[in-house]
């Protein structure tokens, strides 16, 4: 069977994710200083990347 062509990765790669990884939104919290020593990273604001 067959893959649909949606599912296919072809078309992702290069691709702009609207989505930041865990890391990556601790990392902007730090660049704005948003971010407080000690806090956990469970639970984090929804974040946007100005670019």
């Amino acid at each position: 069977m067959s893959k649909h062509n949606s599912l296919k990765a072809s078309g992702t790669v290069g691709g702009k994710r609207s989505v930041l990884k865990r890391f990556e939104r601790v990392k902007l919290l730090k660049e704005r200083g948003e971010w407080k020593a000690g806090r956990t990273p469970i639970g984090l604001p929804k974040t946007k990347h100005e670019g």
